[in-house]
This record gives structure tokens, C-alpha cells and sequence, in this order.
């Protein structure tokens, strides 16, 4: 099963006839909805977690020595009585922001799980591959984006968006005191979020991301004596944005900080890729992008965030472009593929059919909270993605999906192949074409639009459906405009996620392979 092995931020964006130049890393590092990363350094190694929304396991867990070059090992809260998503949990609900730690010998990992019967959750790991701990609960600490850091005297600070600060201890989740203010950005700037507390030579800083999470979003810096303050922002904040510019990349902000052995220090960041015409659309979600940073008169001075940036002390980056592929044939799912709220074990099984993965129906379709859903995020802007379906008595398909209300179906059930669209309240039945009963091939072809033909309303992508033949000959059924499927359109904080699903019945399929075609 090559998924298990696959690094996703290699290679990311692509690159030129040589590859990228001796000492460059590419951005983004982690492509796709892998938003408000958080990192941390143990020796060598660096250690990387990412916001899941409503999807189930909850909070993917990367790990590298580069920095650049990332590989999912696996997900923080991958059991119900870690992670309780109900069916009433909007879309873009659900667990928002982690930090990830390392203190006393172990992995510390808070986040806040927006949902009924949620709120702040702290989780420990010795391995942060897993198994982590199931939750201590933060019952007295509000707010989003929670962070945690110590002190010397070994005092643990929550400091959550707001901004506002508590002590608490860590171990029974009870505070200390009272919750206070802090300095919370500039003031009249939306959105004072991502807070960041850090011991970094005399100063303490506190790091956060202001303007909100669309085009306004930046990273701003305060320093101080203590943990808690008092707090003196930097005289030229924001030390991040590029708001008001025409870079490929944008949205940058939600960022953390880590020095790497050698005493560079680098910057985990979210940003987006807008494509299209105006207002530009970005379709993969808030991606991982990575930017070096330098002090001065004991300020951070951030470089802004390329596309490809130079790294002396690391070697090139990949050229090769693997083709990701899954038989379905290990006696568990790879971490990378995630499930809509919950994934209970009785409606799939790598084990009925052995080679198979086989899902068994709960919602009708993916307009359903509860739809029987397995995917993984799309991570290029251009790819190709197939499976071969058997719908045995039932009804299922391959889908794209961004919420219950935007999403694309190639759905087959009752001798039929189906292409589907939900846009908004309107779901319409596209294409449709009589098949022999059986086992068929389905494929999903992404394509980005082509920088060279200028419209401001162009479309970020188109989505083609069809049937494929044992050849690979594709039996064209629609293409849609993959503008419905972005966030500009939709709404909300994630991005697509490309899968199969049940609709009814039993459905099995005998591999899933995805193909970065950019």
C-alpha cells in the first residue's frame, strides 16, 4: 500500500526541466487542507499537527528532519472516546487549531473540539505517532486556539484566542486563577487569534495571527519580561501578510515558530492558493508553507513566503511525481484517509472482502451529516483520481466533496452510472449512462485552468467524470466548473476531500489511486 510510505510535501507544486536548484525546498510543504500547523523539535526530528474540522481521526500527525519534507504518521485522536464529532456538528466545526509540545519526556497536544458536549481538550503521547492518551478536559479554560507553554519554575500558561491567559494544570486540566487579558493585536484588527507563547533569550514573545483567515490574515509579535506580560508589540507589525499584493500565495498567517539544530529558526505558517479570476478561488483549502526568519534588535524578521526559497543545508527537492495508490490490501486504512464525523467499524471492513475495502450505507448521499464517506484531501491543483467499483446490491461511488451542501458525485447503483451535483440548495442529476452489472472503473480528472488565458471570471479548475476502460481510455460523462467547490463559494475553513461512499447497500472497491497530473 504506497499511501502508507507516501511524504505528501514531496514533491508539492512541481518544478522546472532540472528540478529545483541545489539547497531549495518548495512551498507549500504540506499541500492541501492541512491548515494552522503547530511544530516542535525533539533532537533531529520535527514534529508537525494540523486542524481536522469535522473530519474523523482528528488532527493529523506529520513528522520530518528537514522541515520541507513531511510524512503523515499518523492521527492524534483516532478513537470515539477521543474524539465525539454528533451528526448536528456543522461542517467546518468540529477541532480547531492544535498545538503540539514536547516537555518533561512527553508529547503534549491541546486543541478545542467545536461541537455539543466539546470545548478545550489536552492529549499526551509518549510516541507521537500514537497511541495518545484520551482527553483531560480544560472545563474552565474559553476561547479557541488554545496554546500551552512553561516556565522555568515549571508553571504551564493557556493562552487562548482572545487573547486572554490562564494557569492551569496540565495534568487534571484545573486552572489557576483567573483568566486575564493580554495584548491582543492592533487595535480595531479583526480577529485576534493563534496566540503562540515562547521563552526565547531575556524575552518572552507572544505570537499571533490577526486580521482573520481570509486575505487580511497576517502574523503579528509582542515581547515581554514574563508569560504573562506586559507585552510591547513590535513597532512595525504585522511581521507577516502579504494583504493587498498580488503573490500566488495568500491568506498567510496562524503561524509557530522552531529553531532547528544547527540555529536557524523557521516559521510553520497557513496560506492559500488562489486560482482563477477575480475574486480568485481556492479550492485545496489552507495549506502548511514554511518561511525562514532571522532577529534583529531582538525581533523576528520574517521572509516572505515563495513558492521556492532557498535552504543552503538541505538537498534539492524531488522532481519525481510518485502516483499514489492503495489496494486495500493491509489490515488497516492508512492514516491519511478520513471519514465525515465518525467511521463506525461496522459500516466498513478491509476483512469481509479481502482486497477490498467495503462500506456499508447510513446517509443516503453525501448531502447527509452521517453519509458513509472514506477520502483523503486533494492535494494538487491538476490530478487524476480512480477506482474500481464493484456496487454488489447496493449504490455508491467516487466523490469531491467540500460540505453537505458543495460537493460532485460519479455515483453507480441499479445498472446506471450517474454524475451528480450539489451547488448551494440546488442538487441536479447531470449525466447518466446504462452499464452492465459488475465491477466498474470510475475516474475523476482534475484540471487546473491555464494561467495564459486571462477572464476575470475564469474558473479555478475544471472536474471531468467518466468511465475508464481497461486500456485507460476515458469515456467522457460531464465536466463541471470547480468553482462550486471552493471556499469563496462555500464558505467554512476546509477544503476538498476526494473519496469513495455508500448511498445504500453494500459497496466494495478493489483500490483507490490518486495521480498528481500538474
Amino acid at each position: 500500500m504506497n499511501s502508507a510510505h507516501w511524504h505528501p510535501g514531496s514533491p508539492i507544486t512541481g518544478s522546472g526541466p532540472d528540478g529545483w536548484a541545489e539547497g531549495a525546498f518548495a512551498n507549500p510543504v504540506i499541500p492541501g487542507f492541512h491548515p494552522d500547523p503547530s511544530v516542535c523539535r525533539v533532537g533531529d526530528d520535527y514534529y508537525l499537527a494540523c486542524s481536522s474540522f469535522e473530519y474523523f481521526p482528528g488532527v493529523p500527525i506529520f513528522h520530518s528532519r528537514d522541515l520541507a519534507h513531511w510524512a503523515q504518521i499518523g492521527n492524534a485522536l483516532d478513537r470515539p472516546s477521543q474524539l465525539t464529532l454528533p451528526i448536528e456538528t456543522p461542517s467546518s466545526a468540529g477541532v480547531y487549531a492544535p498545538t503540539l509540545r514536547h516537555h518533561d519526556g512527553r508529547f503534549w497536544l491541546i486543541t478545542t473540539n467545536v461541537a455539543p458536549g466539546g470545548g478545550n481538550m489536552l492529549f499526551t503521547a509518549t510516541d507521537p505517532a500514537g497511541p495518545w492518551s484520551d482527553p483531560v478536559r480544560l472545563p474552565d479554560v474559553g476561547g479557541i486556539d488554545p496554546d500551552l507553554a512553561w516556565d522555568e519554575q515549571g508553571r504551564c500558561w493557556c493562552t487562548v484566542a482572545g487573547i486572554s491567559q490562564v494557569r492551569i494544570d496540565p495534568d487534571t486540566g484545573q486552572t489557576i486563577g483567573e483568566p486575564r487579558g493580554l495584548w491582543s493585536g492592533k487595535a480595531g484588527v479583526q480577529a485576534p487569534e493563534a496566540p503562540h507563547l515562547y521563552r526565547i533569550g531575556e524575552f518572552w514573545y507572544l505570537m499571533i495571527a490577526e486580521g482573520g483567515t481570509e486575505r487580511g490574515h497576517a502574523v503579528s509579535i509582542a515581547r515581554g519580561p514574563a508569560p504573562d506580560g506586559p507585552f510591547e508589540p513590535h513597532p512595525d507589525n504585522p511581521i507577516l501578510t502579504h494583504r493587498g499584493t498580488n503573490h500566488p500565495i495568500q491568506n498567510t498567517g496562524h503561524a509557530d515558530l522552531v529553531q532547528a539544530p544547527d540555529g536557524s529558526w523557521w516559521m510553520v505558517l497557513l496560506g492559500v492558493r488562489p486560482r482563477g479570476g477575480t475574486p480568485g478561488w481556492h479550492v485545496l483549502g489552507r495549506e502548511t508553507f514554511l518561511t525562514p526568519l532571522t532577529w534583529a534588535d531582538g525581533w523576528p524578521v520574517v521572509a516572505p513566503v515563495e513558492t521556492v526559497m532557498a535552504a543552503p543545508a538541505w538537498p534539492s527537492c524531488p522532481v519525481a511525481v510518485p502516483e499514489i495508490r492503495d489496494d486495500f490490501d493491509h489490515d488497516r486504512l492508512a492514516p491519511q484517509w478520513v471519514s465525515v464525523r465518525s467511521r463506525p467499524d461496522e459500516l466498513w471492513s478491509l476483512t469481509d472482502r479481502p482486497g477490498w475495502l467495503t462500506l456499508r450505507a447510513r446517509g443516503a448521499c453525501l448531502d447527509d451529516p452521517d453519509v458513509m464517506f472514506v477520502g483523503r484531501r486533494q492535494q494538487h491543483h491538476s490530478c487524476r483520481v480512480r477506482t474500481l467499483l464493484d456496487p454488489a446490491a447496493g449504490r455508491g461511488g467516487l466523490a469531491v466533496r467540500l460540505d453537505e451542501a458543495h460537493h460532485y458525485e460519479l455515483e453507480v447503483g441499479d445498472s446506471q452510472v450517474r454524475v451528480l451535483a450539489r451547488t448551494s440548495s440546488l442538487r441536479s442529476t447531470v449525466a447518466t449512462k446504462a452499464v452492465p452489472d459488475g465491477p466498474v472503473r470510475l475516474r475523476i480528472d482534475v484540471l487546473a485552468s491555464s494561467p495564459d488565458r486571462w477572464d476575470p471570471r475564469k474558473e479555478p479548475d475544471t472536474i471531468r467524470f467518466g468511465i475508464e476502460s481497461d486500456d485507460g481510455t476515458l469515456e467522457l460523462l460531464a465536466e463541471l466548473d470547480g468553482r462550486y467547490l471552493s471556499t469563496e463559494v462555500a464558505g467554512g475553513f476546509t477544503g476538498r476531500v476526494i473519496g469513495v461512499y455508500a448511498a445504500a447497500g453494500t459497496v466494495g472497491f478493489d483500490w483507490f489511486d490518486y495521480e498528481p497530473t500538474e
